[in-house]
């Protein structure tokens, strides 16, 4: 079993004071290469910030975070943006694609952004896997709903990261796409190995996860397996 992430004791605090929001609280989780995780919890539960914090988006307030076995979550915000760009892989509702650059543009940004050489191998099939070898020359605004989410999946994978985090990446989408995208997740994580962690409100699609991470009140009230 190899750990990619690991949490310990994370806590998040917001405000000050009387003022203050303890948005999570002893936070323990470990999570392990290859598996696809999905994290549930009502509103305000805390499972965004949770995927902010794993993902270096946001700083704990205490806590220790661990990527690849690397003491992350002290590092400075430049170390922090050199490690997303590297090792994290971000799906987001939005989309988050650049309107001026073609979908292939889009799928090479964060390599581009590192000043490397993409592995063509991969990337091809990381295209074909997703079914954009058509759409390459497009722009987001010549493209379905399905097919930017299928752009940024691309993305995410693009740069061989260590983890995929997707924050409700079906929530813009109807229930056919979004099963689609699903299933195309679900698929990455198959055919390269990789490690996916999303954050949902809908229960059949976290029951289509290995593990489900329930989170309430800011803290995990359990961990169960799919599988």
């Amino acid at each position: 079993m190899e750990i990619v992430l690991r949490a310990e004791k994370i806590e998040k605090i917001y405000g000050k004071d009387s003022l203050s929001v303890r948005a999570l609280q002893d936070v323990d989780l470990e999570i392990e290469k290859g598996v696809f995780y999905a994290i549930i919890g009502k509103s305000g539960s805390g499972k965004s910030t949770l995927l902010h914090i794993l993902g270096g988006l946001d700083k704990p307030t205490g806590g220790s975070l661990y990527l690849e076995g690397r003491k992350v979550s002290e590092l400075n915000d430049n170390e922090m943006a050199l490690v997303r760009r590297r090792r994290i892989g971000f799906v987001f509702q939005s989309f988050n694609l650049l309107e001026e650059h073609t979908v292939l543009e889009n799928i090479l940004l964060p390599i581009d952004l590192d000043g490397k050489k993409p592995d063509r191998d991969y990337v091809n099939q990381v295209i074909d896997s997703l079914e954009l070898r058509d759409r390459l020359a497009h722009y987001p605004d010549e493209l379905s709903g399905g097919q930017r989410q299928r752009v940024a999946i691309a993305r995410a994978l693009a740069p061989k990261p260590a983890i995929i985090l997707a924050d409700e990446p079906t929530g813009n989408l109807d229930a056919k796409t979004s099963n689609e995208v699903l299933e195309l997740l679900k698929k990455s994580a198959r055919e390269f190995n990789q490690t996916i962690v999303l954050v949902t409100h809908d229960m059949e699609i976290a029951h289509q996860a290995d593990r489900i991470i329930t989170i309430s009140d800011g803290k995990i009230v359990s961990v169960s397996s799919q599988r």
